[in-house]
């Protein structure tokens, strides 16, 4: 999770900006009453909105609705392009988090937006129309990184998100921790709504992402989140997202089991 909101900020006379950041310099947890629509030309970065998390890079940029939580998070030295948007002057009406389709003119006209200047406003709004007309929404997964609150569980997680290829199963982690098997297990689905087996994985997938949507070679990734092969990584991939992982950047993916919705309920089942 991105944890409480940490303060509100109102952007009235500011139509774009571009900020440079470096991997690891996270942005706490904010909103504004405008829209944010944020890409990355160069670099990747993860924003989270409740329990999901989106990546964004060249080819996606993300619609963030106004009044709604999110966190960004920088996976590598990045320039974030963030456009707003007044609600009332806005045509789009999707109120959840969208991943946009950057590919095509949507990303050079994202780069020219941030270009003009306070003076031009008539050129902006002609720009801006164009970009109406361009912006597609892309069908992608999220999957939910809800933390369990039980202190055991807790630090079992915790651990794993540090190093999601920890091998170890639940009677490793009672000895660690000092619980049974089966009070983690209970705690676990009880907390965050799925398995401890299940949860492991989407964390996985969760930590797999950044590295898949920087060009990491599919074997290297699979090696670093815990997986012996790529096609087990693969096969979990396509199992929890529907799609494999070179469809899922390249935009082709299948519609998501999950939805986009900050607030639902994560998918059960192991």
């Amino acid at each position: 999770m991105i944890g409480e909101t940490h303060f509100t900020i109102n952007y009235p006379a500011i139509a774009s900006m571009v900020v440079p950041l470096e991997a690891g310099a996270d942005v706490s947890a904010h909103n504004h009453p405008q829209h944010q629509l944020t890409w990355a030309p160069t670099g990747l970065l993860t924003m989270g909105v409740g329990n999901f998390r989106w990546v964004v890079q060249r080819s996606r940029a993300l619609w963030i609705p106004g009044g709604v939580d999110h966190a960004v998070f920088p996976n590598s030295s990045v320039a974030m392009v963030s456009l707003y948007f007044e609600p009332d002057d806005c045509p789009l009406r999707w109120d959840a988090p969208t991943v946009i389709d950057a590919t095509g003119l949507v990303g050079p006209l994202l780069s020219h937006l941030v270009t003009i200047g306070a003076d031009a406003e008539d050129h902006r709004a002609r720009v801006t129309a164009v970009l109406w007309d361009l912006m597609k929404p892309m069908s992608v997964a999220t999957i939910p990184t809800i933390l369990p609150t039980d202190s055991l569980a807790r630090r079992v997680a915790l651990a794993i998100k540090k190093d999601p290829a920890d091998p170890r199963d639940l009677e490793d982690w009672g000895r660690e921790v000092g619980a049974s098997p089966r009070t983690l297990s209970r705690r676990f689905r009880a907390e965050t709504g799925v398995s401890f087996a299940s949860w492991r994985t989407y964390e996985r997938l969760n930590a797999a992402l950044p590295m898949l949507g920087m060009g990491e070679p599919i074997s290297r990734v699979a090696r670093a989140v815990g997986y012996g092969t790529a096609s087990a990584f693969i096969t979990a991939f396509r199992r929890e997202i529907g799609t494999t992982p070179a469809s899922y950047f390249g935009g082709s993916g299948a519609q998501s089991r999950f939805t986009r919705t900050p607030d639902a309920p994560p998918p059960g089942g192991d």
